[in-house]
């Protein structure tokens, strides 16, 4: 019966993704950041770079498919689509939650048909944060979700937001930092704690640091909200009360660009991957700038994933990686980590918001970029 629920509730997640505004109101803050142009690039934009390492693999550029499902038999055909793109392209790809295939081994398929068309992809497996606080997922349960698409890291999702308005909702977070910290000294890939739309912020992220996460990955304001979603369910279930509670935190959290800022501000050993609203090559461009060393997109391709239309998934993220390349060009950035050289400028609500949290953003004017 709590199979059933999960998987019911995997697909759920998918129409109302496809067919419902899930989008939040509050922007992601990349309309304030501002590249200072170099009107003498003194570079080839044929010759632009994009490529990059990490988490010790190679990327042809710094891009990561967000995790979107797993678990039901639709999204066996959205993952295969996903996963013949990253591979052809050279990008990595997140996984949903598995635990509906720890539930139900059936449906395991739905998750490993991701490394059968993507030998080569970094896949990312993904568990949730509840799940280890009581117990449900421990080392053995995370060493199965890893081997079962034979996976390059593990995700925790962090989505507090959306367990406290879900209907089923699991909002027991107490010892959650305690549990990830075990289950890093028990596995022997990299950890990624990843948030779901609410942001990480520096006081977060100093302790899944202190954890022993080896990546973060922010996941702000300014795409998908989750709480959106909820209300839907809410709203189909005939729950008011949950369906209130999800309108008025529909926008809750730090918007993309803060929260990066904040996370790169208080960290220095994890790897940074900035998502959340991330919608074009320009996105890219400025957050790598803030100090993110890749970026994370899943509502662009979700569409085209559903269809099962590889061509039309590679063809977003082409003419995206082709944006990216442009903003490099014109910043005189030759490669990806060229990027966190350039002088930016942050304004508007973005430089209220991290100046008011002590942080110094005219270090960011004042880069001087040196070939």
């Amino acid at each position: 019966m709590k199979n059933q629920a999960t998987v019911a509730r995997k697909l759920d997640h998918i129409k109302i993704c496809l067919d419902k505004d899930v989008q939040t109101k509050k922007s992601t803050g990349f309309e304030d950041i501002d590249f200072v142009h170099s009107a003498l690039p003194e570079s080839d934009l044929a010759n632009i770079k994009t490529n990059s390492k990490l988490f010790g693999h190679e990327f042809a550029a710094p891009i990561f498919i967000s995790a979107m499902t797993g678990g039901h038999p639709v999204a066996e055909k959205i993952n295969k689509t996903l996963a013949i793109a990253a591979q052809e392209i050279g990008v990595g790809l997140g996984l949903g939650s598995q635990r509906a295939a720890l539930e139900n081994p059936q449906l395991e398929i739905t998750y490993s048909i991701a490394r059968k068309y993507a030998p080569d992809a970094f896949l990312i497996g993904n568990i949730g944060a509840p799940q280890l606080v009581d117990g449900t997922i421990r080392a053995k349960e995370a060493k199965k979700v890893i081997k079962m698409i034979d996976g390059n890291a593990l995700a925790i999702h962090l989505n507090a937001l959306q367990e406290a308005i879900q209907p089923e909702g699991d909002s027991n977070y107490l010892g959650v930092i305690q549990a990830i910290n075990k289950l890093a000294d028990e596995l022997d890939v990299p950890i990624i704690a990843k948030e779901t739309g609410a942001g990480i912020s520096r006081e977060t992220a100093n302790l899944l640091e202190k954890a022993g996460v080896a990546g973060i990955d922010i996941q702000g304001v300014g795409g998908t909200s989750f709480s959106a979603v909820e209300v839907y369910r809410a709203e189909e279930q005939g729950l008011e009360r949950l369906k209130r509670l999800g309108t008025l935190f529909w926008d809750w959290g730090l918007p993309t660009v803060v929260s990066t800022v904040e996370v790169v501000h208080a960290t220095s050993q994890v790897e940074i991957i900035a998502s959340g609203g991330i919608r074009n090559g320009m996105d890219i461009a400025k957050a790598i700038a803030l100090g993110a060393d890749g970026i994370g997109i899943a509502s662009p391709l979700l569409e085209p994933a559903f269809s099962g239309d590889v061509e039309a998934v590679k063809s977003v993220i082409d003419s995206i990686i082709a944006e990216l390349k442009c903003a490099m060009f014109l910043t005189g950035a030759r490669a990806i980590e060229d990027l966190k050289k350039v002088p930016i400028i942050i304004s508007g609500n973005s430089a209220n918001w991290l100046t008011l949290r002590g942080i110094d953003i005219s270090m960011f004017a004042k880069r001087l970029f040196k070939k």
